[in-house]
Parts: structure tokens; C-alpha cells; sequence
């Protein structure tokens, strides 16, 4: 593919989204996707035409997060202030940041396999066959990988089974059956 760097330009809003989505940290996640450029770039070759662009640059970036975070692992524990800061401060008073924070936390609780199959399908719009190619996995799996993603999220955030359903406010309240 000749005009490679002109087609990579339009997948790197994507690219940044997930991510920052994976990484939690803007910096971090920009490295990410510039090492994701700079390894498409150097292994163009590599690029088969009748592949699914989107997908390749995915798959690289999966596959240099997941490097990346074996190698973290191994390493000592080391959490910059600017990454810990939210936690040490009052925390934002606004409901939506909260519901971000909320967010961001059960996400990052999440197993790494859950996490990726959710982001890969629920923020980049992946269908189960193109997050299958990224992860190199059955579509069966990327499915039930999905659903306990799914499921772990409602728990996380109070929306699973056993919790009360959020009522609309000037909503009538809801009517119970006599047993």
C-alpha cells in the first residue's frame, strides 16, 4: 500500500479513543498509538490489501498493550502523582463526573480480556467478527467475554440484579403486585 500514511490519519481518532479508554491517561495513551503508527509504518509489508485496516492498526495496538502490561507487571509498583492525583483529591462534586469516575474505576478493575472485548465492541463499534480477528480469539469467546464484561459493569455500578431501577424524575412510582 503506497498511500499507507495517508489512511492511517483517519483511524487515529479511533486509535487515541480506545486508548485512552484502556490506559486511563491521555500521555500514555498517546504513546501507545504513536508506537501503534510507528509499527504499522515499519511493518507495512506486513499489511495484506484485502484486510480490514481498522482491524490491523487494533490488533497492533492489543498486541503492544498487552506486551506492555506483562512487562508492567513484572516491574515494581510506581503510580506517578498525576495518575494517582484523583484519588488523593476531593473528587469532582458534579453528578456526571462522579458517573465518570465510576466508570473509569470499574473499568479499570476489570480482567484485561473483559475490558478490551467491551472496548473493542462497546466504544469502537467492532462487530464480534472484527474483535475476534483483533484479539485473535473464537467470536464465541469475544461473546461471553462480552456478556460477564456487561454484567461485571452493572455490578460495579449498581445497575445489576437486586438494586431498585432508576425512576425518571416526575415518573409515577411503580405499582407492586400483591403477592
Amino acid at each position: 500500500m503506497t498511500d499507507l500514511p495517508e489512511a492511517l490519519e483517519e483511524h487515529i481518532p479511533a486509535l487515541r479513543r480506545y486508548a485512552s479508554a484502556l490506559l486511563g491517561n491521555r500521555d500514555r495513551a498517546d504513546e501507545l498509538v504513536q508506537d501503534t503508527l510507528e509499527r504499522a509504518l515499519s511493518r507495512r509489508h506486513l499489511f495484506r490489501v484485502d484486510r480490514n485496516l481498522r482491524g490491523w492498526l487494533f490488533t497492533i495496538m492489543h498486541n503492544l498493550y498487552a506486551n506492555n502490561a506483562r512487562s508492567r507487571s513484572r516491574a515494581p509498583g510506581f503510580v506517578p502523582v498525576e495518575d494517582a492525583a484523583h484519588r488523593l483529591s476531593d473528587g469532582p462534586h458534579q453528578d456526571d463526573h462522579m458517573a465518570l469516575r465510576d466508570l473509569q474505576r470499574a473499568l479499570s478493575e476489570m480482567t484485561p480480556q473483559h475490558r478490551t472485548v467491551l472496548l473493542l465492541i462497546g466504544l469502537e463499534g467492532l462487530s464480534y467478527r472484527e474483535a475476534a480477528e483483533v484479539l485473535d480469539i473464537p467470536v464465541g469467546t469475544v461473546m461471553s467475554r462480552l456478556a460477564r464484561a456487561r454484567e461485571r459493569l452493572r455490578l460495579a455500578l449498581g445497575d445489576g440484579p437486586g438494586t431498585a431501577p432508576a425512576v425518571e424524575e416526575g415518573a409515577p412510582p411503580a405499582r407492586r403486585r400483591a403477592p
